[in-house]
């Protein structure tokens, strides 16, 4: 019996999730290879974020982290916190399967909850005085550079008082610094004048979670709003991750003097949410440093009393709606044609209070290879060709059946190998 092509077979591994793919390593040494290396690490990301395959919604609970495919709401796995201490941990961003997680500005990590594998950050100390600093005055943005191939987190302090003897400060210092996951290193990130003369006030009374970067264009954002009458407008500050340069995004003239903003992303483009007490309108920036336009106007549900935090997540398939994240814990389809909801019912998380990110199964950080060790390449090269002959005859000919319940895979996954394996019989 001739082998199946290696172009089918590399097609279906990549089709496969993270989770899988973790338990095919240890079928062959040619398996953990393969999975293991840098170019179908950096592959298998890509498939995902063409295709949307396998997207995950992280839930965070102040004592557990909990996935659950966006396609299958009923079937929940709980996560061992790795962050776990007995306070309460945050998350701060997702890009490419990672999430950032804190307990304080001292204690951070990277986090891939499919794999299950962290990196810790080494500690940075702060320049402040603790005295000097609450929790909501700590900001943070995860994301990964496109240029360079690195991910990166991005600490914003600012001190809630003047004078605490940061050289070269006026107003309340700031204190800002970059994490690279390829130096394994920390930096000091410099303000030219013009966006250090922002922080002469005191921004960041903010509610939970408005702090956290949002990842457009290879650049975190923040909203820095008009607090107390102190400043005419908000603002839309941007840290670039390429160049390492802060500074400012053009912002709707429409919403300048707006109190109550927050800032989100949906679909790769950059959102702002203007609150009301009936509704929440939601700008979009369809094409980066073009123009502002209202997107759509999002009215209060009836079983919400007040709009307290509203996050559009992702589009569905179709496209005809959009998740929406309510009040840090709600999730709703919102339905763009007819505006009516439909409450995305999560099974063991009726009753939690639950925030949200948005997930993609990755290998990132899981494997030895991973796409911050090596530039993508073309997976097929002749000298792979009998490593694929191999994985070929361990997936599907030696033991199709019992692989199969060995890894647990759902029924597309298995209809899926099963038409290859029928596909295979006819060469």
């Amino acid at each position: 019996m001739a082998t199946m092509p290696m172009d089918i077979v590399t097609d279906v591994i990549l089709r496969l999730p993270a989770t899988t793919l973790l338990r095919c390593r240890v079928l062959s040494k040619p398996c953990y290879s393969l999975i293991d290396s840098p170019d179908f690490v950096a592959s298998h990301l890509k498939r995902r974020l063409e295709t949307e395959e396998h997207v995950m919604i992280l839930l965070r609970t102040p004592r557990l982290l909990r996935t659950v495919y966006l396609d299958a709401p009923d079937k929940i796995s709980d996560v061992e916190h790795p962050l776990q201490t007995g306070g309460f941990t945050e998350v701060f961003g997702s890009v490419n399967g990672l999430i950032g997680l804190t307990n304080s500005p001292l204690d951070l990590a990277l986090f891939n909850p499919s794999t299950r594998k962290i990196h810790r950050l080494p500690i940075e100390p702060v320049d402040f005085s603790e005295r000097y600093i609450t929790r909501e005055n700590v900001f943070y943005g995860l994301g990964y550079d496109s240029v360079s191939g690195d991910y990166k987190v991005v600490r914003m302090i600012q001190s809630k008082y003047k004078g605490d003897g940061v050289n070269e400060s006026f107003g309340y210092p700031l204190e800002i610094k970059m994490f690279s996951l390829k130096s394994n290193k920390w930096k000091r990130i410099y303000l030219l004048f013009e966006v250090q003369i922002l922080f002469i006030y005191f921004y960041y009374h903010l509610l939970y979670r408005r702090g956290n970067g949002v990842l457009v264009s290879n650049s975190l954002h923040w909203i820095l709003p008009r607090t107390g009458g102190h400043t005419a407008f908000n603002t839309i500050i941007r840290f670039d991750l390429a160049t390492d340069d802060l500074g400012v995004l053009s912002f709707p003239s429409d919403l300048y003097c707006e109190d109550d903003m927050d800032i989100g992303v949906l679909d790769g483009c950059l959102c702002l949410m203007c609150y009301s007490e009936s509704s929440v309108d939601v700008w979009i920036l369809r094409e980066y440093e073009g123009k502002w336009r209202k997107f759509i106007t999002v009215p209060k549900p009836e079983t919400v009393v007040a709009f307290e935090f509203v996050r559009p997540m992702i589009y569905s398939k179709d496209r005809s709606k959009i998740l929406l994240e309510i009040n840090n814990g709600k999730l709703m389809w919102f339905d763009l044609e007819s505006k009516s909801f439909e409450t995305l019912v999560i099974k063991g998380c009726e009753d939690l209070q639950c925030n949200a990110e948005i997930v993609v199964s990755s290998l990132v950080l899981g494997c030895k290879g991973d796409p911050r060790r090596a530039p993508e390449k073309k997976m097929m090269q002749k000298g792979n060709k009998r490593l694929y002959a191999h994985l070929y005859s361990v997936l599907f000919l030696t033991c199709f059946d019992s692989l199969i319940r060995f890894l647990d895979m759902d029924k597309t996954v298995r209809q899926i190998l099963s038409l290859v394996y029928l596909h295979s019989l006819r060469f």
